[in-house]
């Protein structure tokens, strides 16, 4: 079972990532600009009420929509999607429901995804 200290922690692990000051969710500099890649899904709790941070739903950003798809159709309770997301490469994933591994492998895909390629490699290098 993971909560938002796990997401935080495996995030600040990855190199140039930080964390936005006002709201949960976390970038890595790409060309001089944030690029999210993992951030708190906002929910509705009241109809026609703004919708709020969740604390155990992060939207995690995929590589494309083939991936995507392979997520959800692998566990649905695990991982989901609402319209706001349809076309766009991010999976919803509840937190109580994932494993740390899962999580850790989730986000670091995420992570490659708006990484720039210079950083990824010095990353892996420095890694291996």
């Amino acid at each position: 079972m993971a909560d938002q200290a796990d997401v935080r922690r495996i995030a600040l692990a990855l190199p140039n990532t930080s964390e936005a000051e006002d709201h949960f969710a976390f970038s890595v500099l790409n060309k001089g600009k944030p690029k999210g890649f993992v951030w708190a899904w906002n929910e509705r709790v009241e109809p026609k009420q703004p919708k709020v941070p969740s604390t155990t739903v992060v939207a995690v950003r995929v590589a494309d929509q083939d991936e995507k798809a392979a997520l959800l159709a692998s566990d649905d309770e695990k991982f989901f999607t609402e319209p706001h997301y349809n076309g766009f490469p991010a999976v919803l994933v509840r937190l109580p429901l994932i494993g740390l591994d899962e999580l850790q492998e989730l986000i670091v895909d995420a992570w490659y995804c708006q990484a720039p390629k210079s950083l990824i490699q010095d990353w892996e290098r420095r890694e291996a």
